[in-house]
């Protein structure tokens, strides 16, 4: 099984958090700082999801949860 890259299309797609779905992108690149995760990489190229999941965010993992849900084709 091949590692869960979580991409920008995931952040901008994941329901349920507005009304216009998605995370706003604002907010996710300051919980990338507070992190020390690369924003700019993570743009390019997206992020491992258990580089997401290690921070133990409820928000992370509802976007992980959305990424693999996506990729299974559910």
């Amino acid at each position: 099984m091949s590692e869960l890259i979580v991409t920008l299309a995931h952040l901008r797609t994941i329901p349920g958090f507005s009304a216009r779905g998605g995370f706003c992108r604002r907010g996710a690149h300051s919980f990338f700082l507070q992190h020390g995760l690369d924003w700019s990489r993570f743009i390019r190229e997206g992020i491992p999801a258990v580089h997401l999941e290690a921070t133990d965010d409820a928000m992370a993992q509802a976007l992980v949860d959305w990424a693999r849900e996506c990729v299974s084709g559910r």
